[in-house]
């Protein structure tokens, strides 16, 4: 077993070793260790859901009235009544005929491309797609050409020149995870509607953050009833975990009799699923909540910009600060959280080497002074590591 050894020894060298951290949340946007408060600028829980006291208590309750455990997979014992209420509600929420909840995110992306793609279908995928997105075209078995990110040139020229016996697929991220930046799905649409390709979008990070209410990429360019397959988390902007395909009714029907992922997991708990329908709830009573996102993410840009960071434009809560390599991202995000502030550093696989980031991800919950002084900290170890 000497391999195990050699290779945790090679990541320590590369500054690429990994280990989860304790911490106690104490809310949306703090976390303690050790006795210490932390501003925590690291979440995907985009709209302080996690700690809305309805969604708490809607958790409580469930475990009340239907347990702990569902007690088996959705298609033997696993499917208790909320699982209905959420899935009816996440499918009028993203206008489309019926959804379908998965335990995880990752398990949504796997489970629908290889239940929908096969060996003799292709599967043009952008180049920053999500790992969940090119495992599930790996299980798949299908051909999978790659287009440069967001290119939708090299996607035509794709189009046009790969040969395919059977049906083409498109699959893109809405809301890219890294860089934060969202995908041309209104040109993509385009292409797969003259060249007759199924449209997958992933809005792990789309959903709760753009388009009206939250509603999504598809929303966000107009696209109603033109993307046949939009893929979900409830784990980001919703508050809870799991995952979700929403579609047609034909669709849904086809994946819970398809997809492995879906058929043989156990399903998720009572609690998990009222919380996410309680989130589900709240985001559409208050619309305006994905408002208050974009205002705190346009400050946030805007300050670093001030402070001579450099940002990449976007609307969305992901903001990449720029390190380049792995070390001196390691290092920035030590030097922070001296100060008392937590950022993840982003690292190789996860990002192509020389690309090391800080990812600063900002949520609705964020007091803005407490994103001020974050901002002229960040600054000022940054300047300190000559990353401006």
């Amino acid at each position: 077993m000497q391999f195990l050894a050699d290779f945790l020894d090679q990541v320590k060298a590369g500054n690429l070793y990994r280990q989860p951290v304790v911490y106690q949340p104490i809310g949306p946007t703090h976390i303690r260790q050790e006795g210490r408060t932390y501003l925590l600028l690291a979440s995907n829980n985009y709209l302080g859901l996690t700690h809305q006291p309805a969604v708490r208590q809607a958790a409580v309750e469930a475990i009340r009235l239907f347990g702990t455990g569902a007690g088996g997979a959705r298609l033997t014992t696993g499917t208790h009544p909320l699982f209905k209420e959420l899935e009816l509600e996440l499918a009028k929420f993203k206008e489309t005929e019926a959804a379908l909840v998965f335990n995880t995110g990752y398990m949504a992306n796997v489970g629908v491309i290889s239940a929908l793609a096969g060996p003799d279908d292709v599967i043009f995928s952008d180049e920053l797609n999500h790992a969940s997105i090119i495992d599930g075209c790996r299980l798949a078995r299908a051909r999978v050409a790659v287009y440069r990110h967001a290119d939708m040139n090299h996607l035509s020229e794709l189009l046009t020149s790969t040969a395919c016996s059977g049906k083409r697929l498109i699959i893109t991220d809405g809301v890219f995870s890294m860089d934060g930046d969202i995908a041309p799905l209104d040109q993509i649409v385009t292409l797969a509607e003259s060249y007759d390709a199924i449209v997958i979008v992933d809005d792990a990070h789309a959903t709760g953050v753009i388009g009206a209410g939250g509603k999504g990429t598809a929303d966000y360019f107009g696209l109603k009833n033109r993307v046949q397959v939009q893929i979900g988390t409830l784990s980001k902007a919703l508050g809870a975990e799991g995952g979700f395909v929403a579609g047609s009714r034909q669709l849904i029907d086809y994946i819970i009799n398809k997809a492995r992922s879906f058929i043989f997991s156990t399903a998720l708990s009572p609690a998990t699923i009222a919380a996410a329908l309680a989130a589900l709830r709240e985001l559409t009573a208050r619309p305006e909540l994905a408002g208050m996102l974009r205002e705190n993410a346009d400050y946030v840009r805007t300050m670093l910009r001030q402070a001579g960071l450099p940002v990449f434009d976007g609307i969305t809560p992901i903001i990449p600060v720029m390190a380049g390599e792995a070390k001196r991202a390691v290092r920035l995000t030590a030097e922070l959280k001296e100060q008392g502030i937590i950022i993840t550093a982003i690292k190789p696989p996860t990002v192509p080497p020389g690309t090391s980031r800080l990812r600063l991800t900002v949520t609705a919950a964020h007091d803005r002074s407490e994103l001020a002084d974050a901002v002229t900290k960040i600054a000022t170890a940054a300047k300190r590591l000559t990353l401006v």
